[in-house]
């Protein structure tokens, strides 16, 4: 089997560094200008590596200190870090995607207790000291339960944890004391 420019692309989306991008170039003469056909930045840039992906249409954001270029060519981002639900919603305003978003204490108080399905995760005392709050329905969008995310919620008698989650914080359920029914899938 002959490895083609699609093939290639969908390989080096794999790729670590810029090194490997020019390596490639450099190497194998069939596959020159891989790095132009991206529309997209499958790895973090810098001013240098930048000038080599010259049809970025839409940059991928991978750490919240990665270099942000907005050079009239990126119509939109994706941003990969973590960002509250507050972020989230200013980012989307402009066309934006956030692939990790955590619902925090400040969003809960701001949105309320309903927890939006684009969240991935409740942060840390998320719902810390919710006296009226008796169910929760936990989206299966959810995949981390923070620390103390329920704690000393008094009032919670019952709660649904679907099978997306993956983790729960210590002291997530501390304080409970009316907690009598926790809901979770079968898993074999």
């Amino acid at each position: 089997m002959k490895l083609g420019y699609n093939e290639i692309m969908i390989t080096s989306m794999y790729f670590n560094d810029i090194n490997d991008f020019i390596n490639l170039e450099i190497g194998i003469k069939r596959f020159q200008g891989n790095i132009e056909r991206f529309h997209f930045n499958p790895i973090p840039l810098n001013e240098y590596s930048r000038k080599l992906f010259t049809n970025i249409e839409t940059f991928h954001v991978y750490e919240y200190d990665d270099e942000i270029f907005k050079d009239g060519r990126i119509f939109k981002y994706v941003i990969w870090y973590l960002v509250n639900y507050s972020e989230y919603l200013q980012e989307k305003e402009q066309g934006n995607i956030c692939k990790n978003i955590e619902y925090t204490k400040k969003d809960r108080k701001k949105y309320g207790n309903t927890i939006p399905s684009e969240v991935k995760s409740l942060g840390y005392e998320c719902f810390i000291y919710c006296y009226s709050l008796t169910t929760i329905n936990i989206p299966s969008s959810i995949s981390v339960l923070g620390k103390c995310c329920f704690y000393k919620c008094s009032s919670l008698t019952s709660i649904n944890i679907p099978s997306t989650i993956s983790k729960i914080g210590d002291g997530c359920f501390y304080g409970c004391s009316s907690l009598i029914s926790i809901n979770t899938p079968n898993t074999h």
